[in-house]
């Protein structure tokens, strides 16, 4: 094949035509109102399992990133007063590259003012069902859907590094040496529950542990703290993952340097904390709930695609 000829094919690229008209519409009829914000920052994320583009620089200058996500900046807008708002966009990580990957990909995020996440998944269902004629859902917090699947309560203490390694060098075969408890815990769900949940329709994951909620606030259920946060799938495959969010300052700040010891403990580089997004937050993030939606993934479940190159108009190894 010519090396100049688009990956997707005009039916695909007709296809992301209509659902990007659907998804705007969506929004538009409920208010919500989209907006635009940089692909370049000098802010980014320290997540330890995201590996982002960071580029050449002048030495005068600060270091910028291409965005993992529109995240800090909607935020920012939200501090501000924007109300709620939606942003169809591309997003960037590196390193992520194969069937269901891209390092470039489009992205759907859109907050809620005065939601909390078990509201927000409600509307996600309710896009997929317009989106995907899908009907009914099901919602299984993380520390039930482990027990179902691999016979384990995640968040017991008493569930050693040791257990966890056993079950998935069971499960799986071999694992990778030093793994922490929350990258054994994320190999577990990629290589044996989301084959599990492949043919359960659409499935919203609550109630993650309070060691992977991110930028999420932690609440507690029962005897436990978990992450107010979810993640949906839809015959396996993660769609979205939102939170509700954390709006105090310092609760964030202590977050976001827990994420960086974390990187430091992996041994990798740490990441510059995003001061301008504790400003937004000291000044007053209101009460809100946001989500990320991966376009790609939802295009290609939609249409039955296994390769995310068959609805990209110009797939990573042609771009």
């Amino acid at each position: 094949m010519s090396k100049w000829l688009p990956s997707a094919s005009p039916e695909g690229l007709a296809a992301r035509a209509d659902l990007l008209q659907a998804l705007r519409r969506f929004f538009c009829d409920r208010g919500v109102m989209e907006v635009e914000t940089p692909l370049l920052s000098q802010g980014t994320v320290p997540d330890a399992g995201i590996d982002v583009f960071r580029l050449p620089r002048k030495s005068d200058e600060p270091d910028r990133y291409l965005q993992t996500s529109p995240e800090s900046a909607m935020k920012r807008l939200l501090a501000a007063g924007s109300g709620d708002v939606f942003q169809i966009c591309k997003a960037f990580r590196q390193g992520e590259a194969g069937h269901n990957h891209n390092p470039e990909f489009t992205l759907l995020e859109w907050y809620r003012v005065c939601w909390d996440h078990a509201a927000l998944m409600r509307e996600v269902a309710e896009l997929l069902g317009a989106v995907l004629d899908s009907d009914g859902w099901q919602v299984w917090p993380y520390r039930a859907l482990f027990v179902e699947v691999l016979g384990v309560d995640p968040l017991d203490e008493q569930s050693s590094l040791a257990a966890l390694t056993d079950i998935a060098e069971s499960r799986i075969g071999s694992v990778p040496h030093g793994l922490d408890r929350d990258a054994l815990l994320d190999l577990l769900m990629s290589h044996c529950i989301e084959p599990e949940i492949s043919d359960w329709g659409v499935v919203f994951i609550t109630d993650f542990p309070a060691s992977q909620a991110a930028m999420a606030r932690c609440v507690s259920v029962g005897d436990i703290d978990v992450a107010a946060r979810f993640e949906c799938y839809v015959h396996g495959k993660e769609l979205a993952n939102g939170y509700w969010e954390q709006t105090d300052a310092n609760g964030l700040s202590a977050q976001l340097q827990a994420e960086n010891k974390r990187r430091q403990q992996r041994g990798l580089p740490q990441r510059p904390i995003d001061e301008r997004l504790l400003a937004a937050h000291r000044q007053g993030l209101p009460e809100c709930a946001g989500v990320a939606l991966g376009v790609d993934r939802l295009l290609a479940v939609k249409l039955g695609a296994n390769n995310l190159e068959e609805i990209i108009s110009f797939g990573w190894d042609s771009a």
